[in-house]
């Protein structure tokens, strides 16, 4: 069993920069890798990127490729997701999850995701 709690959204201007964290509990050990997801209203859940635990090896979409980086701290259990450059159609409702597939950006393939954290970029 794993818990996730997302934090550090919120209201940000373009071009500004923000940072989100992933607190992970319970079971992580058994899991290779987390990811990052969003999801704008009416739209199909996005892969953002991914990480894995042991190495620290991320893969990124070319959406975000350049803007966003990813990174853990594993003695906390704890993965960021820094967001720079910030755009109005970053904004969404961000999510973080476990997989046991290295490297995945599939959905389907992420077992345990949070409750997520709601980004707003204003123009």
């Amino acid at each position: 069993q794993v818990q996730l709690v997302e934090s550090g959204g919120g209201l940000v201007q373009g071009g500004g920069s923000l940072r989100l964290s992933c607190a992970a509990s319970g079971r992580t050990f058994s899991s290779a890798a987390m990811g990052w997801f969003r999801q704008a209203p009416g739209k199909e859940r996005e892969y953002i990127g991914c990480i894995s635990w042991s190495g620290g090896s991320t893969r990124y979409a070319d959406s975000v490729k350049g803007r966003f980086t990813i990174s853990r701290d594993n003695a906390k259990n704890t993965v960021y997701l820094q967001m720079n450059s910030l755009k109005p159609e970053d904004t969404a409702v961000y999510y973080c999850a476990t997989t046991n597939t290295w490297p995945s950006g599939a959905t389907y393939e992420y077992d345990y995701w949070g409750q997520g954290t709601q980004v707003t970029v204003s123009s």
